[in-house]
């Protein structure tokens, strides 16, 4: 076992004045029964933590980090940038510019908000749609995570389409109630649902491809049946591609499918790093936005010039570099060599992966929806983590999250890993 005494001093020190010591639960480790490792730096496809130890990371900073950490581009763009001032609270030239790209990148969004988070970016996007259809109600489906604003925080009763109730204390039932959640990759039941809400129905919310409880690709249809189902009864789409948005391809989800959306929520990737979201769509849904229209949101900080230049930065790369098949090349190779030596040891093991996003579930079950995905093996998973961290293999830290590669995971780092999952596998076969 490494020895972890300084990350259990951090800990101890940080539960004093944050609560849970975290200021995002999932970093806890509560999930698999552990404290945090505290990082101090990262580069490339590693982090280093305070304890000194050396990993390779999967985890970048929960998708965001496409292009690995600390980018020499994005670090002298961002510290050219802070030399002319951190803030303004003004408009300027750079919020236009990175407006342009991603109205460029996803052809669906006419004009785009930006934002200081994903959160924050399809919180917007439902007042809109909402204040477009003059609707209350919206669809979700069990086991995304759309941020935590009150009325996303609801989870499904029994059958198919029941309305939501809360799913954290703190939030009022009659927050959710509105929202409507539904089995992922099930046309009848959104059918069902539509026609039985239609009068008070205002939009569609979908994670293109989910990542929230483990990584669930979609149905071949599904997401076309989804744009169908929206035209048919004059609802509001919105694709939140926070995590797919210029991950899958440069154009997102979008693009990688061939499915267009009426609103579209980014976050993570499009600020290089720093915090930043965004929502766009049609223009005349966009045109209700204040100040031209009656549906309020703000942010002081939104299109903050330092995380404008990093976002600016990075989609530059992107276009220029094109990572994307490379991205795809390793993560199969990843995801191919796991199953492999999952089936030498005769551990039960399905490795769901698209582009450069993949999950490990410890079950013989195919994983197509959140039900599904809660029958794993967590004690499996649990020794399966811990084992990789003392090897220097950081994943997600929950087995409900995805795992993500950047453009800077090469074959030699793929096959180290493999090397260390064979011996991981080898050490808890049954």
């Amino acid at each position: 076992m490494v020895k972890r005494s300084i990350d259990r001093k951090l800990f101890k020190e940080a539960k004093k004045y944050i609560p849970g010591g975290v200021n995002s639960p999932v970093r806890s480790f509560k999930n698999i029964g552990s404290y945090p490792v505290f990082m101090k730096a990262g580069k490339g496809a590693k982090i280093y933590s305070e304890q000194g130890k050396k990993f390779i990371d999967y985890c970048l900073s929960w998708g965001a980090l496409i292009l690995g950490h600390a980018k020499s581009q994005v670090v002298k763009a961002v510290k050219k940038t802070a030399e002319s001032g951190l803030s303004f609270g003004t408009a300027t030239r750079l919020e236009t510019e990175l407006s342009k790209r991603l109205i460029e990148a996803f052809p669906s969004m006419r004009q785009v908000r930006l934002t200081n988070s994903g959160t924050e970016a399809v919180m917007g996007a439902i007042r809109l749609a909402r204040g477009y259809t003059r609707k209350k109600k919206i669809i979700k489906f069990g086991g995304s995570y759309h941020g935590h604003a009150d009325y996303l925080l609801a989870r499904s009763g029994s059958g198919i389409a029941t309305l939501g109730v809360s799913g954290s204390l703190g939030v009022p039932d009659d927050f959710a109630k509105h929202t409507i959640v539904l089995p992922y990759n099930n046309t009848g039941a959104v059918k069902k649902a539509v026609s039985k809400y239609q009068k008070d129905l205002a939009a569609v919310i979908v994670e293109p491809v989910m990542a929230n409880c483990g990584v669930i690709v979609p149905k071949d249809g599904f997401l076309e049946e989804l744009r169908k189902v929206c035209d048919r009864f004059n609802l509001v789409l919105i694709f939140d591609e926070v995590i797919t948005g210029f991950r899958l391809s440069y154009g997102g989800a979008q693009e990688f499918f061939k499915v267009r959306a009426d609103l579209t929520c980014l976050g993570k990737i499009i600020g290089g790093g720093l915090p930043l979201g965004a929502f766009g769509g049609r223009r005349e849904i966009m045109k209700i936005l204040a100040p031209l229209g009656g549906v309020y949101q703000a942010g002081t900080l939104s299109g903050n010039p330092l995380v404008v230049s990093a976002a600016l930065a990075t989609l530059n790369l992107l276009k220029k570099e094109n990572p994307y098949f490379f991205l795809q090349q390793r993560t199969r190779e990843l995801c191919e060599g796991i199953k492999t030596r999952s089936e030498k040891f005769k551990i039960k093991v399905k490795v769901n992966y698209l582009s450069s996003l993949f999950s490990i579930f410890f079950t013989n079950r195919e994983v197509r929806d959140y039900e599904s995905s809660k029958h794993q093996n967590k004690y499996i998973f649990k020794k399966f983590y811990h084992k990789l961290l003392e090897k220097g293999i950081y994943f997600s830290p929950s087995h409900f999250e995805a795992n993500f590669l950047s453009s800077v995971h090469s074959s030699k780092l793929i096959a180290k890993t493999l090397d260390i999952i064979e011996e991981t596998f080898k050490e808890i076969k049954p």
